[in-house]
């Protein structure tokens, strides 16, 4: 009787790895060369240091990869490398004018900065504040919220569970057109419609509506396509169970999409926030502080920057920076609460 013995596959039929902490071997090694080139050719410019980096790492991270790990590695490296070149391409311009704007924003930046209006100081004195642009950037969005939030999560809802034929169609259509109109012209809208035509007066509630254009394809485009990843199976199971379709879309669809939906408002919110035509066609400006959106003119943290910046003065200067950063900080703490309603009003997995 005779037996088989079966040998173990050698261990050299492992295909070769290079070392996990090669990229950023290789990340130094790049920035290294990279400002020796630029040091001993005089680049003043650090972007040309930055993309002759990033040529060397990709380029170096490829021909590593051939030599050690084969072809067909190579080219999955070689993809990488340029995703994270591209990302940080995205996040370097990011992250210097997060910091500029701090830098130079909060030289000014105080309680006193936040409380006070500029009323009785001149554009070349020190002194002032933002309250008033605040108070009416607050209530601007907020109006504009309020009549595109809704308009907006109703109209994708009708698109994604209702529409169907030549309604639906053109209602995408008009969502599409919407969405590539320049500020500007919602601004001329309003202002040929509201004031010229029914000669209502400049105000917050003109500056609003212009904004709520702006903001509600943002808001229908981005809930079409959260509503869309709601799985089939949730809605035929609320149905199966006699629930109306109604409800089932209130109890089980809206909130099973609720962190995509708020997301998306959030994302129209920043777009709108720092518009400065519409609210200086429609809105104008003013010193002093309107707590009424409904009479006469507002100011506005974007048209706030803009007039302070465009004075020329030091003082101006260090206003407009200290504005930006306070906008920049207002979209950041409207992102985090959102972020944290959609958490607390998702629906809870596991037991």
């Amino acid at each position: 009787m005779s037996t088989t013995t079966i040998k173990p596959a050698p261990a050299d039929l492992k295909a070769a790895r290079l070392p996990r902490w090669t990229p950023y071997v290789v990340a130094a090694g790049s920035l290294a060369v990279a400002s020796g080139v630029g040091l001993a050719a005089d680049l003043s410019s650090r972007a040309q240091w930055g993309l002759i980096a990033a040529l060397l790492f990709v380029g170096v991270s490829y021909a590593l990869a051939a030599r050690v790990e084969g072809t067909r590695q190579a080219k999955d490296r070689l993809a990488t490398s340029v995703v994270w070149v591209m990302f940080l391409l995205a996040v370097v311009p990011l992250a210097s004018l997060i910091y500029e704007t701090v830098k130079r924003g909060v030289k000014v930046l105080d309680g006193y900065f936040l409380t006070h209006s500029m009323g009785v100081v001149a554009d070349d004195e020190t002194g002032g504040g933002i309250y008033h642009a605040i108070v009416g950037t607050l209530q601007q969005v907020g109006l504009a919220c309020l009549i595109a939030v809704p308009i907006g999560l109703l109209t994708a809802i009708y698109l994604v569970e209702y529409g169907r034929g030549r309604l639906a169609k053109a209602v995408t259509f008009f969502v599409d057109v919407m969405t590539g109109i320049p500020s500007i012209v919602a601004g001329l809208f309003v202002l040929s419609f509201w004031i010229l035509i029914l000669d209502f007066d400049p105000s917050g509630w003109a500056g609003a509506m212009a904004l709520s254009i702006l903001m509600m394809p943002v808001v229908v485009r981005s809930t079409e396509e959260m509503l869309k990843l709601v799985p089939n199976e949730l809605r035929e199971a609320s149905l199966a169970l006699g629930v109306p379709k109604w409800r089932t879309i209130l109890k089980v669809v809206l909130p099973t999409a609720i962190g995509g939906i708020t997301t998306g408002v959030m994302l129209a919110v920043a777009r709108i926030a720092g518009e400065t035509a519409p609210v200086l066609l429609l809105v104008w400006t003013t010193p002093f502080i309107n707590t009424n959106p409904f009479d006469g003119a507002q100011g506005s943290l974007p048209l706030y920057i803009y007039q302070q910046y465009s004075s020329g003065t030091n003082a101006g200067y260090d206003r407009a920076w200290a504005a930006a950063l306070t906008l920049i900080a207002f979209i950041m703490i409207l992102n985090l609460v959102a972020r944290g309603i959609a958490r607390w009003k998702a629906p809870k997995t596991g037991r």
